[in-house]
């Protein structure tokens, strides 16, 4: 293989541009920040701008991991939020009323307690979709709304601190020299990969996402499958509800998880899962979770002015999912950048063409008399 081939096939793997972004938006910080790439140990801690980016970014990975699965099947969840804030109230809220917040037995019960809630958001969110048939769109906006409610009635409209050194371990304490939280996401990461790429649950899920009518008609329970993404998403956003409570000893019913749902989203779009369901990436969804946080990090670094953060992250978002289009880059940079076989990223391969909103017929409906 010429070396000319060799980049080629580089270019064409659906996680090299993410990357590419991502290794950019890292340098972009050098000028502004010269020591931004060393991590020094303090107090035998590992600190330093990297570090922190994976810390910050980890209740975003946790979600994206979860929307990622939803979205495969064709759904969106726009509630996770919600979730991240019911989660976080009730957790603290438990915590508070104890008379030692110390209790491992309090703090195990609380985080119970909030995970629970959860759970039962996302058996209610796969139950409007999968058995009410209910658009996902609509069905989770429901406790996108109602859910930031439910938050501020149980921390009764004010902020919840703890002081809870267990509790604190989760989102912002430290575990052999490096931030817990990291250890957090690894785990549901691995777990994830596990069951979806060495099991037939990824392909389910990706059937599914295909064609849920056909995937019904040859036996796979599509209906079942639908409910247990939308349980996993809730569960891993009230996760990231535990540890962005526990990262500030307080819960914030009003802006704990504020427009997280959106932020995952980007995140799973920029991995190359496509919004039409199928194909999904998790490592592609993790990097684009990666590129979301140092993005924002940046905008700090570089100093651009807090009204205008949300334009330049919108105008960086742009510019990564453009060089993810075969077509933009066979237009801008000429055919050797394009894909030969007109498939789209994310993963999605020659083999199996993405559905698209104009060929009504990559997407065919078995039909039975």
């Amino acid at each position: 293989m010429t070396t000319t081939s060799r980049w080629r096939a580089l270019t064409h793997h659906h996680l090299f541009w993410p990357v590419a972004v991502l290794v950019v938006l890292l340098l972009v910080n050098v000028p502004f920040t010269p020591d931004f790439f060393s991590i020094r140990m303090t107090d035998g801690h590992l600190y330093g701008s990297l570090v922190s980016i994976v810390l910050f970014g980890s209740p975003l990975i946790l979600v994206a991991v979860g929307m990622t699965l939803v979205i495969a099947t064709g759904g969106i969840d726009l509630s996770v939020g919600a979730v991240v804030a019911i989660t976080g109230a009730l957790t603290c809220s438990y915590i508070s009323d104890q008379a030692d917040q110390n209790a491992l037995s309090a703090v195990f019960l609380a985080m119970g307690v909030g995970l629970v809630a959860a759970v039962v958001c996302g058996l209610w969110n796969g139950f409007l979709v999968a058995r009410m048939g209910i658009q996902p769109i609509i069905a989770t906006l429901i406790i996108m709304v109602a859910g930031r409610g439910v938050a501020q009635l149980i921390t009764d409209g004010k902020i919840i601190t703890i002081n809870s050194e267990p509790y604190k371990l989760i989102g912002g304490g430290y575990w052999l020299t490096l931030p817990f939280s990291i250890f957090v996401v690894a785990a549901v990461v691995a777990v994830t990969v596990a069951l979806t790429r060495r099991t037939a649950l990824g392909l389910l899920v990706e059937s599914v996402g295909g064609n849920a009518e056909a995937s019904r008609l040859v036996g796979i329970r599509s209906l079942r499958i639908k409910i247990m993404v939308y349980v996993f998403c809730a569960l891993c956003a009230g996760i990231a509800g535990l540890m962005i409570s526990s990262n500030t000893s307080a819960a914030d019913g009003n802006n704990a998880g504020l427009w997280i749902e959106l932020d995952a989203i980007l995140a799973v779009v920029i991995g190359g899962t496509s919004l039409l369901g199928g194909r999904f990436s998790i490592g592609g969804t993790v990097i684009g979770a990666l590129v979301i946080q140092t993005l924002t990090t940046t905008i700090y670094t570089i100093g651009v002015p807090t009204q205008t953060n949300l334009v330049f992250k919108a105008a960086v978002v742009i510019i990564v999912c453009l060089l993810q289009s075969p077509k933009f880059r066979a237009k801008v940079f000429g055919a050797k950048f394009g894909s030969k076989s007109g498939a789209t990223g994310g993963g999605t391969s020659p083999a199996t063409p993405a559905k698209t909103a104009t060929t009504p017929e990559a997407a065919p409906k078995m039909e039975v008399s």
